[in-house]
């Protein structure tokens, strides 16, 4: 085998519809993890550097603050992300080469509508959804809201990584989005540590803008010289496919929606820790920076089941689904395993790298380890669903994370810190937060359960639902 054909085998684009199941999934999957790792090191070293700097725990409180608001603002892209990565997926495993050209130029006129649209709105909605929140303290109000305002002046790069990068997944491509996104973690480190100390919560955003927009360029780059694949053609993005376009928001819709109602829902509950104090804010931002390496694996392989189901729904390969469904749960739980073992080990040492207030550090340890558990089973919920939607089937996800959030989740909280007030905690103990969370990702994970096992959503499949 020669070194260009080597390189290709590991660099290009995955073809999951022949070879070991297993073996398909571990080489599309680990630089996958690798890559989502690395994303979440953005926002991380953001948090990080903020906190430890003079800017300390409001600077921690400000970052965190921002986070459940940008995810909000970012639902767009997701969905159309999700629609792209699932045609994109279904067109090449059935080699249809001409229709998946115009679906990558829809894609395209898709990110550039959808980021000018964001970055209008998110700029200009920042301070008043800020001002929702009721932040603990000015300075945390102040900060929160530089941070959005110069995070959306730049989200046509985030828009624009996140959807070519699926679109990259999609063809089996998760090779080069690490690379790029390695790339790109880098830069933003080096830049944190150069804005922070003169620009505080501002350096750190702007940090993260321009490591985004060289990764979305590099993608650009990716899709544009990968033609023994696809072609991308600029009459498709001038003059996109309408009907593409209006599959991917179909797809891509529910998805979206499941994430803005997480948004929405952390948003809420991020009230409640408001009114729990400046620490409970910090010690929760650091939460959700270990929470984010911990539900790596999940979205990881949740990612895997659906570009590989819906590359063999494409080609007809009904006897791969179940042996690749079956390899997917065992990689989720195994990986899942070892990081909850790993938080729960060294949760005092980790949360000690975001701060160095003792009540912060106590609070942060304690959610963790309230959280461990919910992370094993996120990992079933993540790949079940994510089996169902490379199948096309995205409706019942949304209405499971509908259920789980704000049925659930929301109403839960507030009615444990009501139950758990006392004289150190007149609003509500910790536990409301943490405790509300991990109830709700186990009855997640029992009503994907159940729902998988229905036949009427792979009624769509015809004989290929019959093999899931």
């Amino acid at each position: 085998m020669t070194l260009m054909k080597k390189l290709r085998d590991l660099f290009g684009a995955q073809d999951m519809t022949v070879g070991s199941p297993m073996s398909c999934l571990l080489k599309f999957s680990i630089p996958l993890l690798i890559g989502n790792l690395a994303q979440q090191m953005y926002n991380t070293v953001d948090a990080m550097v903020i906190g430890q700097s003079a800017w300390g725990d409001n600077g921690l409180a400000a970052v965190g603050l921002a986070g459940p608001i940008v995810n909000l603002l970012l639902v767009l892209f997701m969905g159309i992300s999700t629609g792209a990565s699932i045609l994109s997926a279904q067109y090449f495993g059935a080699k249809d080469r001409p229709t998946l050209n115009r679906c990558v130029g829809a894609s395209l006129f898709l990110i550039a509508a959808s980021g000018l649209i964001m970055m209008a709105a998110g700029y200009f909605l920042s301070p008043w959804l800020i001002g929702l929140t009721t932040p603990p303290n000015p300075e945390v109000g102040e900060g929160a809201t530089a941070y959005l305002q110069i995070f959306f002046l730049g989200i046509i790069g985030s828009g624009m990584y996140n959807i070519i990068s699926g679109i990259l997944r999609g063809l089996g491509d998760s090779m080069m989005p690490l690379l790029f996104l390695v790339i790109a973690c880098v830069l933003n480190i080096f830049l944190d540590l150069t804005f922070v100390d003169n620009m505080g919560v501002a350096g750190v955003a702007l940090a993260t803008i321009i490591a985004q927009g060289v990764s979305a360029m590099l993608c650009l780059w990716r899709v544009c010289h990968i033609r023994h694949i696809c072609d991308v053609e600029m009459k498709h993005v001038i003059h996109p496919d309408k009907t593409l376009m209006l599959k991917i928001g179909a797809l891509g819709l529910p998805s979206g929606i499941t994430q803005a109602i997480f948004s929405t829902s952390a948003i809420i509950v991020q009230k409640l820790a408001n009114d729990l104090g400046a620490a409970m804010v910090a010690a929760n931002t650091a939460i959700m920076r270990v929470d984010g390496f911990a539900m790596m694996p999940n979205f990881t392989f949740g990612t895997a089941a659906t570009t590989y189901i819906g590359q063999n729904v494409g080609a007809g390969r009904a006897e791969r689904l179940k042996p690749g469904l079956k390899a997917m749960l065992l990689l989720g739980l195994i990986s899942s395993t070892v990081l909850v073992s790993a938080i729960l080990l060294f949760g005092t040492n980790i949360i000690g790298w975001f701060t160095q207030t003792e009540l912060t550090i106590q609070l942060g340890v304690q959610g963790l380890q309230t959280l461990a558990f919910g992370y094993i089973c996120f990992s079933v919920t993540q790949v079940l669903q994510g089996t169902m939607r490379g199948a096309g089937e995205t409706q019942v996800p949304m209405y499971i994370s509908i259920i789980g959030t704000v049925i659930l989740r929301m109403p839960l909280a507030y009615l444990m810190a009501f139950l758990t007030r006392n004289e150190q905690w007149p609003n509500g103990q910790p536990i409301a937060l943490f405790g509300s969370l991990l109830i709700s990702w186990v009855l997640s994970m029992l009503m994907t359960i159940a729902s998988y096992r229905m036949k009427f959503w792979r009624r769509k499949l015809g004989s290929l639902g019959d093999d899931l």
